[in-house]
């Protein structure tokens, strides 16, 4: 698995377990939601992720989107 699907499936993952925290336990946990949807536009504009900074020192494989 490269860097970009690596960050896109951890981000889907971080959202959904903060949308049923936010169901289940209280809906603060939707500041998550909102923290990684930010990230994830930044990253769109800048190209800077820190996961797929942090994935590629450990040697993963890059991707497209970051290099």
């Amino acid at each position: 698995m490269n860097i970009d699907r690596f960050v896109f499936a951890f981000a889907g993952i971080v959202v959904l377990v903060s949308v049923v925290l936010a169901w289940q336990v209280s809906q603060g946990w939707l500041i998550l939601t909102a923290f990684v949807g930010l990230n994830m536009l930044q990253a769109a504009f800048t190209g800077f992720c820190p996961l797929a900074k942090i994935l590629k020192a450990a040697g993963f494989k890059p991707g497209q989107a970051f290099k």
